[in-house]
């Protein structure tokens, strides 16, 4: 089976296929539209982002919903307002000889009362991200009473954003639906919990293996000093001017600074991070789609759901703690059958870590060497070449100046004149890179045998570390070295829909420290412990202590007090 035709669609949907000049399935709709089509299977869809699975449960739904019948059929949950469009306009495009059929999509940070009117007027496909279809619903705004079909996309992305309990008061409130579509690019425990609790004896399809990254990525790592992570970046974004490309940090702090830093240097660049408004991350979004922005900096939080084609480069400015983030990460790029490239800035202390992704994920990371200052100019200037022997000299226009160019340089030889281009364009990167230091950590310096030694093995917590700076054993706890620190209390825990990942994201993001003020944290179900810079724990205490999470009030005091 390697063509649409035999998976069993309708003429209409066909034929809005053909006219997308789609011909052969993705494996992902190969195997799932045909069982989706029977209207009457739960499945659980493993894939990666960008391997087609709106079109792998969109239609289907076209195909089993009835347009005569206008009130909501079918439900599609997804976790961010980016995603909740783009599923939109694809159906859009999909359904555009169903005469009747209608989609809408219901996401905050927008006219709640345009989205109510919009629903009331008949709607088959309601397209939700999780908290304002929860809104909808108390308001008694949308009936899912005659729910059919419900569709859970990016699933591992919303339990990880912490909407598992909107997620099953969801499911509580769809009493009819025949079945329900779980899509999922990782398959953790609590995915298996839903799983369970919701569906019945559902036909699990999975593409590729479960957390392995998409092979079409060239999965690349820097070793350098963490007080040269920054001149790192940017030495990788100068050496390839072409980069179009996401960079990762771990805080909203970092990613403004990065992004007040390089703007200053003249890069097109903004950043995606909680403290935007929907007005703003819309700016920044249209922005880079539009590529008038080169380079987009991002937390994982603000990140969720952004689907961008042609990103040629994703950069971790650090690693993630979590293993399956890393993967949500890289799988920006090499999307469609591209290839792309995931470069990771690192620490000679965090290879052990970085060993344990390469292990996970199922592929192998390169160790490249950071480019030198010549090694920048070089690249540079043969790229600007090539733009030069391909600019577009066709204009008609230009032939009126050309008499008065060759007047004006008439006693200058043509090398003169490639030398003044030369140096108009290269004189900054020449006089910055004239004395650049090799970033690259080696080694040797480090004292050689022991960490030769833990790379070999990649076990065991790393020892030896010459610097302040916390880090890590292999199983992601974080210790310091030394200084004064006090232990905080706060009534968060994994029960709140927190991994340790996006639990450090948020209590960094609410109290703007950097992640050097932390020391261990140790998470339970209902509470969480957390070390802090002696210095900083008033800080973070004013911070997040009264602060309201999902309508109840976080309370964060020291631990030994009552």
């Amino acid at each position: 089976m390697n063509t649409f035709e035999a998976l069993g669609l309708d003429e209409r949907l066909m034929k809005a296929v053909s006219e997308l000049g789609f011909t052969t399935p993705t494996p992902i709709q190969e195997k799932a539209i045909p069982v989706l089509l029977s209207g009457t299977k739960d499945l659980i869809g493993l894939a990666q982002t960008g391997t087609g699975k709106t079109a792998a449960f969109g239609l289907p739904l076209l195909q089993l919903l009835d347009e005569n019948k206008k009130y909501p059929q079918a439900l599609i949950v997804c976790p961010t307002r980016e995603l909740c469009l783009q599923i939109v306009k694809e159906i859009e495009i999909f359904k555009k000889h169903i005469k009747g059929m209608q989609v809408v999509a219901v996401y905050g940070g927008t006219s709640i009362g345009m989205q109510i009117r919009d629903i009331k007027r008949g709607v088959q496909i309601v397209v939700a991200t999780p908290g304002r279809l929860i809104d909808l619903i108390e308001r008694k705004a949308i009936n899912l009473g005659e729910i059919e079909y419900v569709v859970l996309d990016e699933a591992d992305e919303m339990l990880n954003m912490g909407f598992q309990d909107d997620i099953e008061f969801i499911l509580q409130n769809t009493p009819k639906k025949e079945s329900t579509w779980l899509f999922s690019a990782t398959m953790p425990p609590e995915i298996r919990k839903v799983s369970r609790k919701y569906m019945k004896e559902p036909i699990e399809v999975t593409v590729g293996k479960v957390n392995t990254a998409n092979k079409n990525i060239d999965h690349q790592y820097y070793v350098c000093s963490s007080h040269h992570r920054y001149e790192a970046l940017k030495r990788l974004i100068d050496f390839n001017p072409g980069i179009y490309g996401i960079i990762f940090t771990r805080t909203k702090v970092d990613a403004q600074e990065i992004t007040e830093k390089l703007t200053r240097e003249g890069y097109d660049i903004d950043a995606l991070h909680g403290d935007l408004t929907q007005q703003q991350r819309d700016k920044v979004m249209g922005q880079f789609r539009d590529k008038t922005l080169q380079l987009l900096i991002a937390t994982d939080v603000a990140a969720r759901g952004i689907d961008v084609k042609d990103i040629t480069h994703v950069i971790n400015y650090e690693l993630p703690d979590d293993i399956e983030v890393y993967t949500h990460r890289s799988g920006r790029t090499g999307r469609a059958g591209k290839t792309g490239i995931c470069m990771s800035i690192v620490h000679s202390r965090e290879i052990g870590k970085l060993r344990q992704i390469e292990r996970i994920a199922q592929s192998q990371f390169h160790k490249t060497e950071i480019p030198t200052g010549k090694d920048v100019c070089r690249k540079q200037f043969f790229s600007f070449m090539d733009k030069l022997i391909n600019t577009d000299v066709s204009n008609e226009e230009y032939e009126t100046y050309v008499p008065m160019l060759h007047e004006k340089f008439a006693e200058m030889s043509k090398e003169d004149i490639l030398k003044r281009v030369a140096a108009m364009e290269f004189d900054r990167f020449l006089k910055y890179y004239e004395n650049a230091e090799d970033l690259n950590v080696r080694e040797r310096e480090r004292g050689g045998r022991e960490f030769d030694k833990f790379r070999k093995d990649g076990h065991g917590a790393e020892r030896g570390a010459r610097t302040r700076e916390p880090y890590r054993d292999t199983q992601g706890r974080d210790f310091k070295s030394g200084g004064n620190f006090t232990k905080l209390f706060v009534n968060l825990g994994t029960k709140d829909g927190f991994y340790k990942a996006s639990f450090l994201q948020f209590i960094l993001d609410m109290s703007d420290l950097k992640k050097d003020s932390l020391g261990r944290i140790d998470m339970r179900e209902m509470n969480s412990w957390v070390e802090v810079d002696s210095k900083a724990a008033k800080q973070m205490m004013r911070s997040i202590d009264g602060k309201k999470f999902k309508g109840r009030s976080i309370r964060m005091n020291e631990a030994n007090s009552r």
